[in-house]
């Protein structure tokens, strides 16, 4: 498998119609997949500085447009006039299944409602669309409680919304599922299947709800969930580079393995051909130890907060075995954003913002086949 080539940029991308006001915008790869599938990106915010910096590296400092203010403080006066879309990759934290579950209401989830109150504020430019971004743990969290209010208060502003689970792994090599909710003043025709790969069962309770306003938008399929390519997407480095690990880690790496992941390394180690494979730290009956994955996929990539939360890279040979933490550029080309700028930026920053961020190549997709056919029909004039 090679790497794909970069799409070019939509045509209709420079036309101002099509304009984005990002929120959570982070390092950018939702304007990166949103330009890709022909929105032009007007305006951006973040609380972060580091994210931010790595945004202006990227994109330039030209037109600058990225605002460092914590959303609450954002007032609807701060964003450009006739928007399109905006999109909101809000935090994860307060949902995840690796955070501390306090919902909608926790202190870093709960930021949607800033952004729901800035929505409010833009009662008459309000966009026709709203896109949202998060981890599938969203649909479950408080009993599926926080998802229904998330719609309800979507619905309080005239959209009617429709909720999606998309894995990076139609794209690239990275099990990532995420959640997306797309809200629209003119949504399609709903169009319920019995077998729908983007609506699981787990969501079914928002779209049978009586109190919410919903709908299911047809969508082509993404491609098959990817099984291999991690070999394409890793920074190949010389055998001396001093981020592989000494012979003495290296060793306690291979002494941590259990009988089974042992068994799983002397197969790949007969292979031919040199393989790449990523590994995690679990513990297990409280003893730390490293466990290989079989497929050649990524875990999902996570900022880096030590644990298991850290990925590293196993490259094996039949004489040799190498390990080595994932480098940012890895964490680039697996978000895809192979050519993202990385000079000058301190590794944790890297491994924080890509970790943080959302898949180029999704965004790209849902941005070409969804979000922006929605905006086209809503400046179409309305049906008499």
């Amino acid at each position: 498998m090679t790497l794909a080539p970069e799409r070019n940029i939509h045509p209709l991308a420079t036309q101002p119609e099509y304009r984005v006001a990002e929120f959570f915008a982070g390092i950018g790869l939702a304007r990166m997949g949103l330009e890709r599938g022909g929105f032009k990106v007007a305006w951006a915010n973040d609380i972060d500085p580091n994210k931010a910096e790595m945004y202006r590296g990227h994109f330039g400092q030209e037109n600058d447009h990225y605002l460092v203010k914590d959303i609450a403080k954002v007032q609807a006066e701060d964003l450009p006039g006739h928007l399109s879309l905006a999109w909101a990759s809000f935090p994860c934290i307060d949902v995840s299944l690796a955070g501390n579950r306090s919902g909608l209401n926790g202190q870093h989830t709960g930021t949607f409602w800033g952004f729901i109150d800035i929505l409010k504020g833009l009662s008459n430019d309000r966009p026709p669309v709203v896109a949202l971004e998060n981890v599938t743990g969203l649909a479950t969290s408080h009993g599926g409680q926080d998802l229904y209010d998330t719609v309800k208060a979507l619905n309080e502003l005239g959209y009617s919304v429709d909720i999606l689970m998309i894995d990076a792994r139609h794209f690239v090599p990275q099990s990532r599922p995420r959640l997306f909710i797309v809200a629209a003043k003119r949504p399609p025709e709903d169009a319920p299947s019995p077998h729908d790969p983007f609506r699981p069962a787990r969501l079914q309770p928002i779209f049978e709800s009586r109190d919410l306003v919903t709908h299911r938008a047809q969508l082509p399929s993404p491609g098959p969930l990817l099984t291999t390519g991690l070999s394409e997407y890793v920074e190949k480095l010389p055998d001396d580079d001093p981020q592989w690990w000494s012979a003495s880690r290296t060793d306690a790496f291979l002494k941590s393995l259990s009988p089974v992941q042992q068994r799983r390394l002397a197969v790949l180690r007969e292979l031919p051909k040199r393989q790449y494979r990523t590994a995690y730290r679990r513990t297990r009956d409280g003893i730390p130890m490293w466990e290989i994955r079989a497929d050649e996929i990524a875990g999902c990539l996570r900022t880096a907060r030590g644990g298991s939360s850290k990925q590293a890279l196993v490259q094996i040979d039949q004489h040799d075995l190498k390990v080595r933490w994932m480098t940012g550029r890895e964490y680039a080309n697996l978000m895809g954003a192979r050519d993202y700028r990385l000079h000058g930026l301190r590794r944790n920053q890297e491994l924080f913002g890509f970790g943080d961020a959302v898949c180029v190549d999704v965004v790209a997709w849902l941005a070409e086949h969804y979000l922006l056919p929605l905006v086209v029909a809503a400046m179409e004039p309305s049906p008499s």
